[in-house]
């Protein structure tokens, strides 16, 4: 491509963060943004100065001046807006989950080939200063063989949006599973999951799912290595944590266990802290400084600041790999196989735990 790409963003709370980003971007241009309510839609249009504005997504994805449009709407949202979007003809982001059911994930699957669109499904873990940092590590051989992995999200979810009162934990499990996916370079074949506890029967009622904690085993493609997954979302007493750990030959890695304790590198059977640096420099400088900072005030954060410290930096570093990716026309990191695997593993470790611990075989989405 020889013109900027011409980005809308769709949901203004979570998205408004990549707002002044896209902006930024040497290889994009903000032209939209859409948001149901017409006063919060004015709100942030006016702070940065976006010209087109739209109240109906279905209307925005009418506008010919629009190439490419990052989803940030409610997760319930997120497949029919995803298919929406890739039928009227533009690449999308989407933020996580990639969709809600498997015949969702196979839909989007097949709308991106249908399409001939770029999709990407902007997991910010896999691109965190802390992530960035470990993967260096395993490549240049620090670790050694990984032998086993272990991720973690807990978070309570209350005075959140409604739609998530009662998710299952498992659905909402991408920030756990794709670490450990990831740095074992392949796909999950299959998960067992264990249900723990029990939440309110007000939450309950609205998902039908009763735990509070759901943990998974899942088995990699093609690999003797084998991963640990926990998740909790309401009435688990513990501070934020997205985590994970990876147990290698010469090195293990561990994420902090609680904030600013700081994370440590087994070096044989010797702890020792370990300084994760920034990853600015990979970004063109444009956008650089929004690794460290977001678009909100100190009075007016988001809440990934708040809870999780902006997703450690990631927000740039995902808005550049959807850019580049459609710039080049390749596919982007996270793709429609790996976006659907990942939200898979979630989806059926909850039908795994509801059935008592039964073996899932995650779904092939390659051919």
């Amino acid at each position: 491509m020889t013109q900027k790409v011409r980005v809308a963003i769709a949901g203004l709370g979570f998205g408004s963060e990549f707002v002044p980003i896209y902006q930024a971007h040497p290889d994009a241009e903000l032209v939209a943004v859409c948001q149901r309510t017409e006063a919060a839609l004015n709100e942030t249009a006016d702070r940065f100065g976006v010209a087109g504005r739209y109240t109906d997504f279905a209307a925005m994805l009418e506008d010919p001046d629009i190439d490419a449009v990052h989803i940030n709407t409610p997760i319930p949202d997120h497949a029919n807006h995803t298919i929406s979007a890739l039928r009227a003809g533009k690449h999308v982001a989407c933020t996580v989950p990639m969709a809600t059911t498997l015949d969702e994930c196979r839909s989007i699957v097949a709308a991106v080939r249908e399409s001939g669109k770029k999709y990407m499904m902007m997991e910010t873990v896999v691109y965190s200063r802390e992530f960035l940092h470990v993967k260096d590590l395993v490549e240049n051989g620090t670790l050694g063989r990984i032998q086993f992995l272990r991720g973690a999200h807990h978070q309570e979810m209350a005075g959140w949006p409604g739609y998530w009162e009662g998710l299952p934990p498992m659905h909402y499990a991408t920030h756990a599973v794709s670490p450990v996916l990831s740095l074992a370079g392949a796909l999950a074949e299959s998960v067992v999951c264990l249900g723990s506890g029990r939440i309110s029967p007000e939450l309950t009622a609205k998902y039908g799912s009763p735990f509070a904690v759901e943990s998974a085993l899942i088995t990699v493609r093609n690999s003797p290595v084998g991963a640990e997954i926990a998740r909790s979302l309401f009435e688990t007493a513990r501070e934020y944590v997205e985590s994970f750990t990876v147990f290698g030959e010469h090195a293990t890695f561990e994420w902090e266990q609680t904030q600013g304790a700081g994370h440590v590198l087994h070096v044989g059977e010797i702890p020792k802290p370990v300084e994760i640096p920034d990853f600015a420099h990979r970004l063109p400088p444009q956008i650089a400084p929004f690794t460290t900072r977001g678009v909100y005030d100190d009075e007016n954060e988001h809440l990934s600041f708040i809870q999780g410290s902006g997703h450690g930096g990631s927000h740039p570093h995902l808005a550049h790999e959807f850019v580049r990716s459609i710039v080049e026309d390749r596919a982007p990191a996270i793709d429609e196989v790996t976006a659907a695997n990942w939200t898979s593993v979630g989806i059926c470790a909850h039908e795994s735990a509801m059935n008592g611990g039964t073996r899932v075989a995650i779904p092939d989405y390659t051919s």
